[in-house]
């Protein structure tokens, strides 16, 4: 095999917002995406929708990983899967350090670093088999720039960052592909709410005033072209902002 021509995908974080997005946007290219996440409901009717095989599945715990692996490889026999995308995370808390709750910082790393750990370790040996795989990780300009009240998230984010770029390093010799891309300000239907223990109002006023944030649809259809290059083509990381977002301490508000 010369390139990747199979477009077999697994994703994961497929339940809500940019990993629901990125599965819609790989389906419309004519991808083969497996969609995976804890809710089962959410993940019918997606696959309903898309035409995406859902695989329900919790990516912190060893068990489910071990059986989506096995899935996969069912799923996609020889030459195999050959793109792993990483979406699911999330952020808990926006504590100080000195008031921070361990509680939502072990969630965080859990679900960000460990489970991005246990899928991508769990399919490399597909993905380097097939001879031309690609893993994308979605991680944050959290990644890359600390802020008050982000301590937790920031150290999780910047440790996925962290797990992406040793992985480049150490997976080129088997000619996998490595790619991050970095969102900021991002308008999802869960991703402020769940962070801010279910208060919809503090949720709301994150993007209060900001006339045009990112959409979940404007990551995925970054995601899409960067793992649908040329396998030789490597985009390592990508940040994107919304304009208004100039950089992580200047956003405007209108």
């Amino acid at each position: 095999m010369s390139e990747n021509t199979t477009k077999n995908a697994v994703v994961t974080g497929a339940s809500s917002g940019i990993g629901a997005a990125t599965v819609r946007k790989l389906r419309a290219d004519g991808w083969n995406v497996i969609a995976v996440a804890r809710r089962e409901d959410r993940l019918a009717q997606l696959a309903e929708e898309t035409g995406a095989i859902a695989f329900a599945a919790d990516v912190t715990k060893a068990d489910d990983v071990a059986r989506l692996r096995d899935f996969a490889s069912d799923t996609f026999p020889a030459p195999g899967v050959d793109t792993l995308i990483n979406i699911a995370g999330g952020a808990r808390g926006v504590d100080s350090v000195a008031t921070s709750q361990v509680d939502d910082w072990e969630w965080m790393f859990q679900v960000n670093v460990l489970g991005t750990l246990k899928v991508t370790k769990a399919l490399l040996p597909a993905l380097r088999e097939h001879g031309f795989g690609t893993v994308l990780n979605l991680t944050s300009t959290a990644a890359y720039t600390a802020y008050e009240g982000g301590s937790g998230y920031n150290a999780a984010k910047f440790g996925q960052h962290a797990l992406t770029g040793a992985l480049r390093l150490e997976e080129a010799e088997h000619n996998v592909r490595v790619i991050e891309v970095a969102p900021g300000l991002v308008h999802t239907e869960e991703f402020a709410l769940n962070r801010l223990s279910g208060n919809q109002e503090a949720a709301e006023a994150v993007y209060q005033g900001v006339e045009k944030p990112l959409t979940p649809e404007d990551v995925a259809d970054v995601v899409s072209y960067a793992v649908g290059l040329p396998h030789h083509v490597n985009l390592d990381q990508i940040i994107m902002r919304p304009v208004a977002q100039a950089a992580a301490h200047k956003l405007i508000r209108k």
